[in-house]
């Protein structure tokens, strides 16, 4: 089984789409200055800059990028199936 090793992984999705998917309204909120410091908006955003995995959210379905974890997972034999 797992040998408790940390995988980063970086859910990447441009912030346009992000303000599209948002159903709480926290993007508009937050670029009228309603909550301050919120990433990607009033912050800035920082990307991992060498993470394990990455899935764009925007591309891929949700099934793609679970079955693209799960595959580095079982490659690297964090997980067994």
């Amino acid at each position: 089984m797992g040998d408790g090793r940390f995988v980063e992984i970086c859910v990447n999705c441009p912030l346009e789409v992000c303000e599209v998917r948002d159903p709480k309204g926290m993007y508009a909120r937050a670029k009228r200055g309603e909550i301050p410091k919120f990433t990607g908006v009033s912050a800035p955003y920082e990307p991992p800059e060498s993470p394990e995995i990455e899935v764009r959210t925007d591309l891929m379905s949700v099934r793609e990028c679970a079955q693209k974890v799960v595959e580095y997972l079982e490659k690297e034999k964090i997980v067994i199936s």
